[in-house]
């Protein structure tokens, strides 16, 4: 398995591990690994990854009717522990049609399966209480349905763990999350675009200049319309992957599209707009209108990802990410930007000022003031005979040579 830049083949199954964006994972990461037969979704396996990956809560595996009882959940289940071979795994409770599945699945590592194994290895990851009601919860769905459920390796199997469950909660801990600041790090959102085909022609021609071609495409986008509802991510790479999952749920009939991403410069501590962050990406909520530093571009067709094409604006070019609501939309985005985000008649172009190498460090350049002036104050406390409010001054008294020179003396 791999990311985006692994090439699906329109033919056999590929499994692909990607992101998952997804609100309410706290400190967890969303993951998903996606399977495609004959280059069209068959199915996916979503989950959640501790902070430090040594943890997995799986939520949701789903396989399409036309690709069900052909082994495809069971693939999938095994990709997920191939990709964490270390990794404590909870797989929650189980529908009707999940435990009827599990009672057919073998599972490659039941030592690290939770339900297997005794709280007190566990319990810092996952709540006892909750898993007991999880097992609980299994355990009828098997008595339910006939199955046996692996019932021989699970822990305790049917006895009551209440009292051991709330035992050993306390030790568990939900890890601290560490969301994105956008005012630290550069961000990267973007886009499906349907071109015109001369236009499309153009953007991917490989011989012509990057920067003028990724000009030519932002004049058609828009540079007041930078996607408003995109998750900004850490990395090119995940906004990629972003834009193929989106390729891949869409089932509609249209021609190629392009998949164009956006890399903005960190926000301005001072000017922070309202965002919802997570540990490795945001959104940006009622976007009112955001101004930006743009400072690349990168594009790529879905079926050819091994030829990217990329542009990078030194300096930056100024633009905006689109209002979410056009009637929110601010003054300053108003004066400078038309409804589909083009730039108004008299506005031009142009490029940012590069930022300020001290915007943000305020505390930083005065807690380094302080330090200076400390070591001045110490060092003036050691020389009693030098007047502490100008040690510079009299140091330089003792080495500075007489104002007038006498003139030589000729023979």
């Amino acid at each position: 398995m791999a990311g985006t830049e692994a090439r699906l083949d329109a033919a056999g199954v590929s499994l692909w591990l990607t992101t998952w964006k997804t609100d309410g994972s706290g400190a967890w990461s969303g993951r998903r690994v996606l399977a495609l037969v004959g280059g069209a979704y068959a199915g996916r396996l979503d989950f959640f990854v501790h902070p430090d990956g040594q943890a997995i809560q799986v939520d949701m595996l789903e396989v399409e009717p036309r690709f069900q009882k052909r082994g495809l959940a069971s693939v999938l289940m095994d990709a997920l522990y191939a990709s964490h071979p270390t990794a404590w795994i909870d797989h929650g409770g189980r529908s009707p049609e999940g435990t009827r599945w599990w009672d057919r699945y073998r599972e490659p590592a039941p030592e690290r399966n939770i339900h297997n194994r005794p709280p007190a290895e566990w319990a810092h990851y996952f709540d006892p209480v909750g898993v007991a009601g999880q097992k609980t919860r299994n355990a009828y769905q098997n008595r339910y349905h006939g199955v046996d459920g692996h019932r021989s390796v699970v822990y305790r199997y049917g006895e009551p763990m209440e009292a051991e469950a709330r035992h050993y909660a306390p030790q568990y801990r939900e890890p601290d999350a560490q969301p994105l600041h956008p005012a630290l790090r550069e961000l990267h959102g973007g886009m499906r675009l349907f071109l015109p085909p001369g236009l499309h022609r153009l953007v991917h021609d490989a011989v012509a200049d990057a920067v003028v071609r990724a000009g030519t495409l932002l004049d058609h986008i828009g540079y007041g319309n930078l996607p408003a509802a995109a998750a900004w991510s850490t990395t090119r790479r995940e906004a990629l992957e972003d834009l193929a999952q989106e390729e891949v749920f869409d089932t509609r009939q249209h021609a190629p599209a392009t998949h164009v991403t956006f890399r903005i410069l960190p926000l301005a501590h001072e000017e922070l707009p309202e965002h919802d962050p997570r540990a490795s990406w945001l959104r940006f909520t009622n976007s009112p209108g955001i101004d930006v530093q743009l400072a690349g571009m990168s594009w790529r067709l879905p079926d050819r990802p091994w030829v990217a094409h990329h542009a990078a604006f030194d300096p930056p070019v100024a633009a905006a990410i689109a209002p979410q609501f056009r009637q929110d939309a601010s003054p300053a985005y108003l004066s400078r930007y038309s409804e589909l985000g083009d730039l108004l008649p008299g506005q031009r172009a142009h490029r940012s000022e590069a930022p300020s190498p001290y915007v943000g460090r305020g505390a930083e350049i005065t807690a380094m003031a302080n330090l200076l002036l400390e070591g001045v104050a110490q060092r003036a406390a050691a020389r009693p005979d030098i007047p502490s409010g100008q040690p510079q001054h009299a140091e330089q008294s003792a080495h500075q040579q007489p104002s007038q020179r006498h003139a030589p003396h000729l023979p």
